[in-house]
């Protein structure tokens, strides 16, 4: 009799436990769960590839965040390249990369009107730009009337502006530049020609080279790109720093954009979100030299003007 109940005890315990296995089994994706009714977090593993274009002065901090998303989601790969503002937008427009770098409003660049409306804008920072002469020329201040003057031509000479008796060398960036719109728009008040005999160059770390080893030279770079190589003169008598540029005591910034064409697939989704993390905005942007766009005591519309 004892015999019998304890082969019957075994055999419920054995039909117990295979009822409890049948139950944890989730039969819609083949995979186990402790609980059916517990709450379960959704892991997303992003994958694919981003390729984004244009502003080499948003280049640097785009592709160290690109290095660091990488880091973070080893299926993805992202790739970084220059051109110029109107290189960006034109690609993203076309379809041929995801994200289309520009330091100017996409309206603002774009003759085509529509094809600028289908474009998301996505700004991730602020860049400010700065004159930037070879530090053997002698000048540490410039007026708005002097720039203009120098980059129409009318003075040749770092002597017309208490500088040495040398002559100027200009090197310029193409027309397709966002960092040549801000710098005319905002520093110079006025598109310029190109003039005989000046230099351009499509990449600001090249402006920066030639600048930095050609005697008489004179450029403009983004803040991200400065060190005692070259020597960043004052706009008015005001330097060109982050604290002048937040407060609006120095007016040659912009934003930098990253524009989508429509709303971005998910991964390019995920890597502008993280662009915006206190991570990078704190981290990043303000390590090479960019200002977090909320930290701005001014704020600045598509046709230029600023507001409080």
């Amino acid at each position: 009799m004892k015999l019998k109940k304890l082969l019957l005890l075994t055999l419920t315990l054995a039909f117990a436990v295979s009822l409890a296995a049948c139950g944890n089994k989730d039969n819609t994706s083949g995979t186990t769960t402790t609980d059916k009714n517990a709450d379960s977090a959704e892991t997303t593993t992003l994958s694919g590839s981003i390729l984004a274009s244009g502003s080499t002065a948003l280049q640097p901090l785009v592709e160290q965040v690109g290095k660091k998303f990488m880091d973070k989601n080893s299926g993805v790969s992202v790739q970084v390249q220059g051109g110029g503002s109107g290189t960006g937008l034109t690609q993203v427009s076309g379809g041929q990369v995801q994200i289309g770098n520009s330091d100017v409003f996409a309206s603002e660049k774009m003759k085509d009107a529509a094809a600028a409306k289908e474009l998301i804008d996505h700004q991730v920072a602020v860049v400010a730009i700065a004159a930037v002469v070879n530090p053997e020329v002698g000048v540490t201040n410039l007026t708005k009337q002097q720039l203009v003057d120098i980059f129409t031509g009318k003075i040749t000479n770092w002597k017309d502006v208490q500088g040495k008796d040398q002559a100027i060398v200009i090197v310029n960036r193409p027309s397709s530049s966002g960092t040549r719109a801000t710098f005319e728009k905002f520093a110079l008040g006025t598109k310029t020609e190109d003039l005989k005999g000046s230099i351009q160059e499509d990449s600001s770390g090249t402006v920066k080279k030639l600048v930095t080893e050609t005697p008489g030279a004179i450029g403009y770079l983004a803040l991200s790109y400065l060190d005692d190589k070259v020597k960043a003169v004052q706009y008015e008598g005001v330097d060109a720093t982050v604290d002048n540029v937040i407060s609006g005591k120095y007016p040659v910034w912009a934003y930098e954009h990253m524009y989508t064409k429509g709303e971005p697939d998910a991964t390019t989704k995920a890597f502008l979100d993280y662009f915006m993390t206190d991570e990078v905005q704190n981290g990043d942007v303000v390590e090479l030299g960019y200002i977090p766009a909320n930290k701005m005591q001014v704020k600045r519309d598509e046709t230029g003007n600023v507001t409080k």
